[in-house]
């Protein structure tokens, strides 16, 4: 008997029907003797309404009390899936975070999982239910409601299946599977029947939309497979596993974009030990992620410190940085906001030279000026202007080989 966890999205839990459709394919699992649990997003655009409401109420919601609020929307859907499930003749109960001892930390709205108690889903398996967990949501240590940011309930997901040691986490999604890259923008895009982890890793922290991140890196530290598949048809989709030697036969298995990227500047920081230190504890303190970070050569000992952090903590960065660089007598602070960042992924980079180069001058070949570079064993990735995002992932994809079926191969 397999233990399946299946995690179903906002699109799909839409509406009553779409819910009846998706309660629909959890019972044929659970017909197939599989023990099955369900974890659940809130319904398409609940979530954005009540952060709206709150909004509308002050600028700047309470943390705690705005966590409170959004895990709402969580409550409502497994309530009307268990209930839709019950109706179809089977037993069903629905779940909280704190129901299943999900624990996190206190960073609201961007918490981490610690840990997954499994005792009352197994005990629940066991006596052959259904369970229907909400996704998204944790306490604290002291009981506090917590959330996990846009996207967890694909971590919870992950995370619950670690904890059961199940046998394949199922993410159905409105799209059937992980692509070359966007097809909305290369029509000619490819679905990948496999992608590793560390391949999805980049993909996911390169603008992927697909899998969150930290659902992946769950996955990956507890070797727990991943099938991410389309809610509205039954078509295999694809495969999330550990690397397998006849991957690094494919040198570039994706092109990934992401244009929710800010880029910001410090001109004329003091070169010394520890002054970079002083200018990332505050952001760091702040929960915002540093992605790519450039130091020029030092100048009569001064130099510029370029970093790029989510667009949406831009103004909050600005603000910090800016207190930070006054204190320890930098010149200036610039922001950017119209840039994006194009990747290159691909397990097949480590064993194949002038990767790198060839992406450099495809994009030179089209005059798309890279602001910033930054790699990794298996990604290369570059700041370009973000009006021509488009036409570097068309360009990328189509040099690499992705859009005639071969994914890069050598």
């Amino acid at each position: 008997m397999a233990i399946v966890v299946q995690k179903y999205g906002g699109t799909s839990v839409g509406s009553l029907e779409k819910i009846r459709n998706a309660a629909e394919r959890v019972i044929q699992s659970h017909e197939k003797g599989n023990q099955v649990v369900v974890v659940l997003s809130a319904m398409a655009g609940q979530t954005d309404d009540l952060i709206r409401m709150a909004h509308e109420i002050t600028p700047e919601p309470e943390p705690r009390e705005l966590d409170v609020l959004m895990s709402t929307g969580e409550q409502v859907s497994v309530a009307l899936f268990a209930m839709t499930v019950q109706s179809m003749g089977y037993e069903a109960h629905s779940l909280l975070g704190f129901q299943v001892g999900i624990l996190t930390d206190r960073l609201y709205g961007k918490a981490r999982i610690h840990e997954v108690n499994p005792t009352r889903l197994l005990n629940g398996l066991d006596k052959g239910r259904i369970l229907v967990v909400a996704g998204f949501q944790g306490t604290d240590e002291s009981g506090n409601i917590t959330t996990l940011g846009r996207g967890g309930s694909d971590t919870t997901a992950v995370a619950i299946a670690a904890a059961l040691g199940a046998d394949v986490c199922e993410i159905f999604t409105d799209v059937d599977g992980v692509y070359t890259t966007d097809p909305n923008i290369c029509p000619k895009a490819k679905k990948l029947e496999f992608i590793s982890y560390d391949e999805m890793l980049e993909m996911s922290s390169m603008g992927a939309k697909v899998l969150e991140i930290r659902s992946v890196e769950f996955a990956k530290k507890f070797n727990v497979p991943i099938h991410v598949r389309s809610t509205f048809n039954k078509e295999r989709g694809t495969m999330v596993v550990a690397e397998t030697k006849d991957m690094e036969k494919v040198v570039v298995s994706g092109v990934a974009y992401n244009k929710n990227e800010a880029r910001v500047t410090i001109t004329k920081v003091p070169d010394r030990p520890g002054v970079a230190g002083q200018i990332f504890e505050p952001v760091f303190r702040a929960g915002i992620i540093v992605d790519m970070i450039v130091q020029n050569t030092s100048d009569e000992g001064r130099t510029d410190l370029t970093f790029t952090v989510p667009k949406t903590d831009f103004l909050k960065t600005m603000k910090l940085v800016s207190d930070v660089a006054q204190k320890i007598g930098a010149e200036k602070v610039l922001g950017d906001e119209d840039i994006a960042k194009v990747s290159i992924v691909g397990v097949g980079m480590r064993s194949h030279a002038g990767v790198a180069q060839k992406m450099f001058k495809a994009l030179a070949n089209e005059t798309i000026n890279i602001m910033m570079i930054s790699t990794s064993e298996i990604k290369v990735s570059v700041v370009i202007e973000e009006k021509y995002t488009e036409l570097a992932v068309r360009v990328l994809h189509e040099v690499f080989g992705l859009e005639d079926g071969e994914q890069g191969e050598s």
